[in-house]
């Protein structure tokens, strides 16, 4: 495999019996891979397959196959007892014509004049932008992928369309496309309408002439000399073999040609692929095998509501999400909920981490079985490391909030106050973090902070709880403060408490939620908190 080889696994009996049980959606996805092979025995190898279209810049939609699959394989691997050789192929289909210019890239001129080429032939637009230089947008686009894969430590092997057809990998099964043509085309066909129908051909040449893909009808299909004829760009009647790379698939037949071709055992896509899926399946049958498992998850959305999608450029990509949040935030968000629609967007970053964190501290403690339900066993590979997280994501974020600061230095007078021994140094994943918070603040937070004046009631109430803090000690642990905060809101007629402590974010921080004020005050600090209400007593804030 490309990439990291596959991690070890722990198989201890107590967690193998643990695995035959465990309702986590990996371990529900890999069952279905052992039931497959119950009967007749396992081949000599099981290949989990990952499809990639590099029409446009890889985002994380992309990154969530990649690991979700992995976490399928790792649940694999626990049931087998890591007896069976699994592989991961991430297949790019970079032999597609490209049919339009995505948004987000440069030289959207030259590209719109490339339009139709193989992604492998199109001249790369970011030649020139002090990235690096690739032979097309395709392998561009390629080598992005690869070079976050491989950031993330994924075992897996990566296939370019390109080279699979060219080089014969595919030739076998295209001769067979031709004796079947018919019979792939009485699949097709029902699913057109009457004007695609006239001109449709599960055959794409690449035009002699052009070098573009073809979407052509057949004038004639040759099984036994495996060619197609057809009428070329200029008209003329032009002839081809179907092998060595002169004629591609279309991307319904490629699917099911691809899996037979291969052998593929299981492939995870998204909801729009399910009303294709058994199209997928019946072409694979028809050129003999037995197509692989799936496992169909919904897809995800911007801001507003709308399909991400790698041309339009909307919701986050790789680079963003990790410009804010460690990678396992994401990994988490990828674990999550697969089968439920998610909004992909910036104001999903904190929870993720938050939860992270959560799931890890909890993990030392479980038994086997809740610890394979729990998310950190499939984002570490069975083997989550032992980081403690003193001060939550969302609390540095306040912490900014408040103090103002922009650089790690004065985050760090705070929170080695908070904690005996607590330093940079000794906690690195914790520095992490704070630069992560100081960035995440300055881009999302700060710009929409919106401090509010307090009400008559909510000043007696602040009057009180300023009191009250001031008669604490200085290192009153968060508990304390908690309750103090909680009895002043009581006292001054507050039946939901949530309100209260609403108003104390919007009136103080600017916020309209955070983590627990208490804990929070503990870590600012008593006397910066009591200064903190005089400011906004004396309408300063803001």
């Amino acid at each position: 495999m490309s990439g990291a080889p596959l991690p070890e696994l722990e198989l201890s009996a107590e967690l193998v019996e643990a695995a035959g049980a465990c309702k986590a959606w990996p371990f529900e996805e890999a069952r279905k891979i052992v039931k497959r092979y119950q009967r007749d025995g396992y081949p000599d190898e099981v290949l989990f397959e990952t499809g990639y279209g590099p029409s446009g810049l890889p985002h994380i939609g992309t990154f969530g196959e990649v690991a979700r699959t992995t976490m399928v394989i790792n649940a694999f691997r626990i049931l087998t007892e890591d007896k069976v050789k699994v592989r991961l192929l991430c297949f790019s289909d970079d032999m597609d014509g490209m049919r339009k210019v995505p948004g987000n890239v440069p030289n959207q001129e030259m590209l719109k004049e490339n339009l139709g080429l193989p992604l492998t032939k199109v001249p790369d637009p970011f030649a020139g932008t002090g990235d690096d230089c690739h032979p097309s947008f395709g392998h561009h686009n390629n080598a992005k992928l690869r070079a976050f894969l491989d950031r993330f430590g994924f075992s897996y092997e990566f296939a370019s369309a390109t080279e699979y057809y060219k080089s014969g990998r595919f030739d076998e099964m295209l001769r067979l496309a031709c004796h079947k043509y018919q019979e792939i085309m009485d699949v097709m066909l029902p699913t057109l309408g009457e004007e695609r129908q006239a001109t449709y051909s599960p055959f794409l040449p690449v035009s002699p002439k052009t070098g573009r893909v073809l979407y052509v009808p057949m004038k004639a299909v040759d099984a036994e000399a495996g060619t197609i004829t057809f009428d070329d760009e200029d008209g003329t009647e032009t002839t081809l073999e179907v092998t060595g790379g002169n004629v591609k698939l279309q991307w319904k037949p490629d699917f099911g040609m691809r899996w037979a071709a291969l052998g593929v055992d299981f492939e995870m896509y998204g909801k729009d692929h399910q009303i294709n899926s058994n199209l997928y399946d019946r072409i694979c049958r028809i050129l003999g095998a037995r197509p692989p498992e799936h496992f169909i998850y919904e897809l995800f959305l911007d801001n507003k509501g709308e399909k991400i999608s790698k041309t339009k450029g909307n919701g986050l990509t790789i680079e963003e999400w990790l410009t804010y949040a460690p990678t396992e935030s994401l990994s988490l968000f990828m674990y999550a909920k697969p089968k439920t629609a998610k909004r992909l967007y910036f104001d999903v970053i904190p929870r993720h981490v938050d939860e992270y964190f959560q799931h890890l501290a909890a993990y030392p403690g479980q038994g086997a079985k809740a610890r394979l339900s729990n998310p950190v066993w499939h984002i570490h590979s069975g083997n989550p490391p032992q980081t403690s997280m003193p001060v939550s994501f969302s609390m540095l974020l306040n912490l900014v909030s408040a103090s103002n600061a922009s650089d790690k230095e004065t985050l760090w007078g705070f929170i080695s106050r908070y904690e005996e021994g607590l330093n940079a140094k000794s906690n690195p994943k914790l520095d992490e973090l704070v630069g992560f918070a100081i960035r995440y603040f300055e881009d999302f937070v700060k710009p929409t902070k919106q401090f509010r004046t307090p009400s008559e009631q909510e000043r007696t109430a602040l009057k009180e709880l300023r009191s009250k803090l001031s008669g604490l000690p200085e290192n009153a642990d968060g508990e304390t403060i908690q309750t103090e905060i909680f009895t002043v809101g009581k006292e001054q007629g507050y039946e939901n408490l949530r309100e209260w402590f609403q108003a104390l974010y919007q009136i103080l921080i600017g916020q309209d939620q955070g983590p627990r004020f208490g804990s929070f005050v503990a870590l600012y600090g008593i006397d910066r908190t009591v200064s903190l209400i005089d400011a906004a007593l004396a309408g300063d804030l803001g």
